[in-house]
C-alpha cells in the first residue's frame, strides 16, 4: 500500500467522530410533515395488547382500519374485539414478516428490544412506524387531536413532550365549542347546493363560499338556531348576487355575473 495512503486506525476513527461532530452542529433535523391519513379497509400492524395498545387499537377502529395485534398475551377488551371479529389477533410473539403489507405499525410492547426489532423490519418495508414513547423509533408520530366533527385539529410537539400537546388541546376545546360540528356540517351542505346550481368559473362559486362564512351561521348556531342549507343558499345569493335563487331558477351565476359580495374571510374549502 502507497504511504499517502495508509492512516492508523485512530486517525481514522478520529475523523470519523469529528465528521459525526460538525454533522451535528451543521444539520438542524428536519420539521414534520402535518398529513392527515384514510385508513379506512387499510392494513395496519399493532404490536403489543396492553393498556397502550388497547387506547391505539381503539382509535384506528374509529378510522375503519384493518387491524392486526401481533402478542401472547392482550387486555380483556382487546380479547374481545378478537373474538367479535373487529380484530385479527396472532397469539403469538413478533416476527421478521409481521410487517409485510401494512401501511402503519404502531409498536406498543414497552419492551425495547422488542420495539427495535419492529422498527428495524417496518423500515425494510417502508411503512410508517410509531413506537409508542420513543420518538427516535418513530417516522410518524400520533398527534393530540381536538375533534369537533369534520373538523380535526392535532397538535404534535414530535415526540418532545406529549403532555403539553395535550395542555394545548385542552386550551382550544375551549375556543372551538361542540356547535362548530353543527356549524360545518351545514357549511358543506350549502357548498355542496353552491357547487350544484351555481354557473360560471370557480372563482364566482368562490364569492359565494366566502358570504356563507361572513353570514354568521355560526354565531345563530350558538343561540340556539338550526339555519336550513336551502334558506341560506338562497339569502346568500340574493344578497350577494341580487338574483333569484331559489331551487327553480335557473343556474347561476353565469360567467358573465358579477357578484357584489367582498371577501371577508377564509374560502370554505
Amino acid at each position: 500500500m502507497e504511504a499517502h495512503l495508509w492512516r492508523s486506525p485512530a486517525l481514522w476513527f478520529r475523523d470519523i467522530k469529528r465528521k459525526r461532530v460538525m454533522t451535528n452542529h451543521a444539520t438542524e433535523p428536519c420539521p414534520l410533515y402535518p398529513l392527515f391519513l384514510r385508513l379506512e379497509n387499510q392494513p395496519v400492524l399493532v404490536v403489543g395488547a396492553g393498556a397502550v395498545a388497547q387506547r391505539k387499537i381503539d382509535t384506528l377502529l374509529q378510522s375503519g382500519a384493518r387491524i392486526t395485534v401481533v402478542s401472547p398475551h392482550a387486555t380483556d377488551h382487546i380479547a374481545k374485539l378478537a373474538d367479535q371479529g373487529s380484530i385479527l389477533w396472532h397469539r403469538r410473539t413478533f416476527q421478521p414478516e409481521d410487517p409485510q403489507g401494512a401501511l402503519l405499525v404502531v409498536s406498543a410492547t414497552g419492551q425495547p428490544e422488542v420495539d427495535q426489532q419492529v422498527y428495524a423490519h417496518a423500515s425494510q418495508q417502508h411503512a410508517l412506524i410509531n413506537v409508542v414513547d420513543v420518538p427516535d423509533l418513530c417516522n410518524a408520530f400520533v398527534p393530540s387531536v381536538l375533534r369537533r366533527g369534520r373538523l380535526q385539529i392535532a397538535v404534535s410537539t414530535s415526540g418532545a413532550a406529549p403532555s403539553l400537546a395535550r395542555d394545548i388541546r385542552h386550551d382550544l376545546e375551549g375556543q372551538f365549542s361542540p356547535e362548530w360540528e353543527e356549524y360545518l356540517d351545514l357549511l358543506a351542505q350549502v357548498r355542496l347546493i353552491i357547487k350544484e346550481r351555481v354557473g360560471g368559473t370557480a372563482a364566482d362559486r368562490a364569492v359565494l363560499y366566502e358570504s356563507v362564512v361572513a353570514s354568521g351561521l355560526l354565531a345563530r348556531i350558538k343561540q340556539g338556531e338550526h339555519p336550513d342549507p336551502e334558506t341560506v343558499f338562497s339569502q346568500v345569493c340574493i344578497e350577494a348576487c341580487g338574483q333569484d335563487a331559489s331551487p327553480e331558477a335557473d343556474a347561476l351565476p353565469g360567467a358573465d355575473s358579477t357578484p357584489r359580495a367582498h371577501n371577508q374571510g377564509g374560502q370554505a374549502r
